[in-house]
């Protein structure tokens, strides 16, 4: 993302719901230094090891690797499985590898960081689609709000999920969150079942992603959402339905299948965004800009986690490195563990922070101790949110 495009986007005020008080223009503050620097640096690296940004032949062969994945536990699950243990065993395999297509094909697809070639980039988003979601909606969701104003409450969407978790201080409260550590990973299974059947047809009729207006798909891009929910209703629960017919059993699989699926969506953005070192800002009030530079902005709301584990960084798809995917969204994200090191550097000579949590442990921690914070209820140091209930 440039500066430019960080800088203005969203300046359109019909494109917003403005709050009363509010900025229908949101800018960010700052010099744009850090930015430059760390664009130059990158750059000088990528020219100086005769490397391209995407991710070329290596990640055709992951993707390979993934889609043969999803498709064997599917034919295993079809022709094979016949005892509870099989369902079970492909059912958990089935989320893992519906997961990773998201965390590394669609992600970088959507991105435009999978191949120098815009079409095979478009082709890789379309995964998303396959999968039942739509990559469309997806790009004003993640790449518009998210990428460009991530933790600014009430902007960010990602971070809206009110009334069901509180995960900003300006959500409205009602006392059950104060459990929320405790029920949320029973939510997370609903994040795919929900954004399936419910949320892109949502946001296509009412024309919104959380704080901004989307426009409508139209053409090419509505033919291609109805035909991605086409393709992935018909694998996904229409064919598996016709070989077994409906059971609770079936039902038992389809739900073990969505909650590992969300719970690994879910968990990998939460423990980079929703913890108790990542900053959260307010929408700015009028003649007010964000008080940060944009690349300051992705620095103090985004956290890295596990950076030494091999293993997990190729199934996330490198989404532990989450700061470097926000500072070069266009860069493939086999590059992150390299340019890492660039990143954290020039953080340091200009003062920056760069946020890393050691382990998946001490991450998952820390984000349960973020939800227990905001779950407890407003403070006199938080903003004063509406109390339900």
């Amino acid at each position: 993302m440039s500066s430019r495009a960080s800088s203005t986007a969203g300046s359109t005020a019909p494109t917003w719901l403005t709050p009363p008080g509010c900025s229908d223009v949101l800018k960010y503050g700052g010099d744009g230094t850090l930015h430059r620097d760390l664009n130059k640096r990158v750059s000088e690296y990528f020219k100086r090891e005769g490397l391209r940004r995407d991710g070329g032949w290596r990640m055709i062969a992951k993707s390979a690797v993934i889609v043969s994945w999803v498709a064997t536990t599917y034919v295993l699950l079809l022709t094979v499985a016949t005892e509870a243990w099989h369902f079970i065993a492909l059912a958990i395999s089935m989320g893992l590898s519906l997961a990773c297509v998201g965390f590394s094909i669609q992600h970088d697809g959507g991105h435009g960081a999978y191949s120098n070639r815009r079409w095979v980039s478009k082709l890789a988003a379309f995964a998303l689609d396959a999968i039942g979601g739509s990559s469309y909606m997806w790009h004003h969701k993640h790449n518009v709000l998210h990428h460009t104003y991530p933790n600014i409450e009430q902007v960010d969407d990602d971070i809206s999920q009110s009334p069901w978790l509180r995960l900003s201080t300006t959500d409205a409260y009602h006392p059950a969150h104060r459990y929320q550590h405790v029920y949320s990973w029973l939510l997370y299974a609903l994040v795919t079942p929900k954004w399936i059947f419910v949320d892109d047809y949502r946001r296509m009729f009412t024309q919104r992603a959380g704080a901004r207006r989307v426009p409508p798909p139209r053409g090419k891009e509505l033919a291609k959402l109805f035909a991605g929910k086409a393709l992935a209703y018909s694998w996904m629960f229409i064919t598996p339905l016709v070989v077994f017919g409906p059971s609770l059993a079936m039902l038992a699989v389809y739900g073990l299948i969505f909650w590992v699926w969300g719970l690994s969506l879910a968990t990998t953005f939460q423990l980079a965004h929703c913890n108790d070192i990542a900053e959260f800002g307010s929408w700015p009030r009028v003649g007010e800009s964000i008080p940060m530079g944009w690349a300051e902005q992705q620095l103090a709301t985004t956290v890295n986690f596990s950076q030494d584990n091999r293993a997990l960084t190729w199934f996330l798809g490198g989404l532990n490195y989450q700061i470097e995917h926000h500072l070069f969204p266009k860069v493939c994200h086999l590059h992150y563990p390299a340019i890492s090191s660039i990143v954290a550097e020039v953080c340091a000579e200009h003062g920056a922070p760069y946020l890393v949590q050691p382990s998946m442990f001490e991450a998952l921690r820390s984000h349960i101790a973020h939800l227990k914070r905001v779950g407890a209820g407003p403070s006199a140091t938080e903003a004063a949110p509406a109390v339900v209930g």
